[in-house]
């Protein structure tokens, strides 16, 4: 007789997880849940909620009769996640930490965890995410060691896992699994990715899950929650908010980091909504301009950082080409945007937009998707100039938001300003 399958399942505490142990118990898996501490709630004064999502994902095991266990990676996130969150930030960037996280916790420090000390044949988590493999071919995977070079030997691939969104499109979160490794994507099942969230529901009410399913939905950073991140962050470093449109001084701010691009900003005795447009790192103004829909806010250039691609990389009609077309997204649950994609022989990419985006932002991660394929992501180190530049036929020179330690080489018609 063969022996159970073995399956560790992250437990966060919430609905999605504990019903994603529920259906893999159902299948008759060995199943073990295992909750991850990764914020310090001693460092702060009852804004931490992870021992009750302890408490909560303890309880599931509990229902569901499987073995627990917790781990703490409070370390880790530090050093990999957050540590890079406010460096991000500091040099006005906007970060992304959920991808982050799930690259450097989830899918590393408990993937490996899982496999070596729990001996489990496979990990699983609350996303809603498919793989293109089917539950038993994931028991098969073997461990293969990723080649070293810029891009991989693809007869050594053949049997890449690729990452394909959820069928409930507005739940799906193959956003966040963009940076994810081959190598612990094709050992992960995702027992949601064929469900609706409100199906998610319907089942932990009728399994005795009622405890997670009046937990309300996290909004905030992964793991930590909503918070005040300014006392994190470098001494304020006051500066000016300043009309594109006329250069005039409108007020000023505590912070030229603490604010993004596309953010409505609060300046003192204006009543009217302002929108921040443009950064200056050099002198610490903000740019800023009157409405939601200002051409300033708009961009279809962008270059990103060397890109993670999830099932061939890069993919082999990009290498043909060196061009090819798809879909991205900078955010979670935005509409996709047609574009063409360059490839640059460093690993990064080019991204035209086939239409002017509004609110892009460096340090945020473009995702790339064919058809249902999440392809990979690359960090946003560069923006090419607003409409309303291009429009004005002027460019700003001497103010870039980042280092060039960390810069691609310029190319045509990058914006000085970012």
């Amino acid at each position: 007789m063969q022996a159970l399958r073995h399956v560790v399942c992250a437990l966060s505490g919430g609905v999605d997880s504990a019903v994603a142990a529920l259906l893999l118990r159902r299948r008759g898996y060995q199943v073990t849940g295992v909750f991850m501490k990764n914020w310090d709630s001693l460092d702060e004064h009852g804004v931490c909620t992870a021992d009750k999502d302890c408490e909560d994902a303890y309880r599931v095991c509990q229902i569901l009769d499987i073995p627990f266990h917790q781990v703490s990676y409070v370390k880790e996130y530090w050093n990999d996640v957050f540590s890079d969150f406010l460096n991000e930030y500091e040099k006005g960037r906007t970060p992304n930490p959920d991808i982050v996280c799930n690259k450097h916790i989830k899918f590393s420090c408990f993937f490996h965890y899982a496999v070596d000390n729990l001996g489990a044949d496979a990990i699983a988590t609350g996303h809603y995410a498919r793989t293109s493999l089917e539950d038993e071919e994931v028991f098969e995977q073997k461990h293969v060691k990723k080649p070293e070079g810029l891009f991989r030997n693809r007869f050594e691939v053949r049997n890449a896992v690729k990452l394909l969104q959820a069928a409930d499109s507005f739940k799906d979160q193959t956003f966040f699994l963009s940076q994810v490794s081959q190598d612990a994507l094709r050992r992960t099942i995702f027992p949601l990715g064929g469900l609706t969230k409100e199906f998610v529901k319907k089942i932990a009410a009728e399994n005795r899950l009622h405890h997670v399913l009046q937990k309300k939905e996290s909004m905030g950073m992964c793991f930590i929650g909503k918070r005040n991140f300014e006392h994190f962050l470098l001494q304020p470093r006051p500066g000016h908010f300043i009309s594109i449109e006329d250069n005039k001084v409108l007020g000023t701010h505590k912070g030229w980091f603490l604010y993004t691009l596309g953010q409505r900003a609060n300046i003192g005795g204006l009543r009217e909504p302002w929108y921040v447009v443009e950064k200056d790192s050099v002198k610490g103004d903000v740019f800023v301009a009157p409405r939601t829909d200002h051409p300033a806010l708009y961009r279809d250039l962008l270059r990103t950082s060397r890109v993670h691609w999830i099932a061939e990389e890069p993919p082999a009609a990009l290498v043909r080409d060196k061009m090819m077309e798809c879909h991205f997204r900078f955010r979670h649950q935005m509409a996709l945007v047609p574009c063409v994609l360059t490839l640059n022989q460093d690993g990064t990419v080019w991204v035209t937009a086939v239409q002017a985006v509004r609110a892009l932002a460096t340090g945020q991660f473009a995702v790339f998707y064919k058809g249902d394929e999440c392809l990979g992501s690359g960090k946003i180190l560069r923006l090419g100039p607003s409409a309303y530049t291009l429009q004005k036929g002027q460019r700003r020179a001497g103010m870039a938001t980042e280092s060039p330690s960390d810069s691609p080489e310029d190319g045509p018609g990058l914006s000085p300003l970012l």
